[in-house]
């Protein structure tokens, strides 16, 4: 029997993400909706994920957490998905710079500014995405080559840098530009994005 794949997640969160993902690879998993609060920081699911936040994935008895590696992860395990290139080639070096990029230099950009930390230029150096603008302006550039990151191939980088733009979006945490809405548009209409969104959109609760 194979190994079963469960995801730990909550409709308002970077689950989303995880299960796009998974509605990518097109295999049967199960989903526990971890509540805020207590459930989520009780002693239970930090067994599973000791950061006490969602996403993480268990499959048999790995367990996987943080959505950047989740999406990697998955892109290996089920390669006939053909969300990930080869290893050892060279389109997996583009594909590895701009899923940490996301994970990283993007990720923390969009929290600090929206919780109103700009680093002062003299001290740009010390934090990995140097300044607000060049991020903006290096995703723009990855973006608008397209379709895809890799080119005509969508890949599982896609869908993590293919949510955050489309959320920043939304949410007015990322700059409008046309290279984003349109890279936005591309992604988020597959689909795999459309059943994750109408899941996820399903099981949050109803607005106050």
């Amino acid at each position: 029997m194979a190994d079963e794949l469960v995801l730990y997640t909550n409709p308002m969160s970077r689950g989303r993400i995880a299960r796009w993902m998974l509605e990518e690879i097109g295999t049967p998993y199960e989903t526990r909706i971890v509540q805020y609060g207590d459930e989520m920081q009780g002693e239970a699911y930090r067994a599973i994920n000791p950061m006490a936040k969602v996403p993480a994935l268990r499959h048999g008895e790995t367990v996987v957490t943080e959505v950047a590696a989740i999406c990697a992860y998955l892109a290996d395990v089920f390669p006939e998905a053909g969300l990930a290139p080869a290893h050892g080639s060279r389109e997996r070096g583009t594909y590895y710079r701009w899923l940490f990029f996301g994970a990283g230099p993007m990720e923390a950009a969009v929290t600090n500014r929206a919780l109103g930390f700009v680093p002062p230029p003299e001290r740009s150096r010390m934090v990995g995405y140097g300044s607000w603008e060049r991020m903006l302006d290096a995703l723009e550039g990855a973006v608008a080559a397209g379709p895809f990151i890799l080119g005509e191939r969508f890949s599982a980088v896609d869908v993590l840098l293919g949510a955050q733009v489309s959320w920043g979006l939304a949410f007015g945490t990322v700059e409008r530009r046309p290279a984003f809405e349109a890279y936005a548009e591309r992604t988020m209409g597959r689909p795999a994005a459309r059943r994750a969104l109408a899941i996820d959109e399903a099981a949050a609760p109803p607005a106050q």
